[in-house]
């Protein structure tokens, strides 16, 4: 496997789930700063750019495509950002068993796999078990940024967080223009479905 990069204090950048029971935000980065995690990081434009903006926040990176992780550990360790991590998991482990309670301060998520055919819906990222576990690792005050040009998603996923205690709030999703997808999106000329909720 190769090798991971470090950043100056010696941390890795990358995380593998293999070398990992349960995440402890503190540990993971030697400060104890307000966390924010990016779930589908893609190619890490939007991730990258927020660390390099807010060093006194921690930033994790969520994606399971082994090149892609490869590409924002490069990219992360090129840019000498010692507040981000990327860890190579699929995302549902990683919040409904590995995070603590209350340690997130913000949760990226722009355009999940919508999974659009009935009989694939079952892999999808949001149920309701994954929307009460968002909470469970949120901080109060904490905010969930979501988008997805599938509206029916949209509605799905807005629904779910409600009911687990989210409120909607009239905050400006943070990544929504940051993104790969939504810089195509856009380009296309799609509607995007996106809100901020809060603890």
């Amino acid at each position: 496997m190769r090798r991971s990069s470090e950043c100056e204090s010696g941390r890795p950048l990358l995380i593998t789930c293999s070398d990992l029971f349960s995440i402890e935000p503190n540990a993971l980065f030697g400060a104890e700063l307000p966390l924010e995690v990016e779930i589908g990081a893609g190619r890490g434009d939007f991730i990258i750019a927020r660390a390099a903006a807010t060093p006194q926040r921690n930033f994790l990176a969520v994606e399971v495509s082994v090149p892609l992780v490869e590409l924002i550990d490069t990219r992360a360790a090129g840019a000498g950002l010692s507040n981000l991590r990327v860890v190579r998991m699929d995302a549902r482990p990683l919040v409904n068993l590995f995070l603590p309670a209350s340690c997130v301060s913000a949760y990226h998520i722009y355009f999940p796999d919508p999974w659009p055919k009935a009989r694939h819906a079952k892999h999808r990222l949001f149920t309701s078990s994954f929307a009460g576990n968002l909470h469970r690792t949120m901080r109060d005050g904490a905010s969930l940024y979501v988008a997805t040009d599938v509206r029916d998603y949209a509605e799905s996923i807005f629904s779910m967080v409600t009911a687990h205690g989210l409120c909607p709030t009239a905050e400006a999703v943070a990544g929504l223009v940051a993104t790969g997808f939504a810089r195509r999106f856009s380009a296309e000329g799609r509607i995007v479905y996106a809100q901020t909720f809060a603890k």
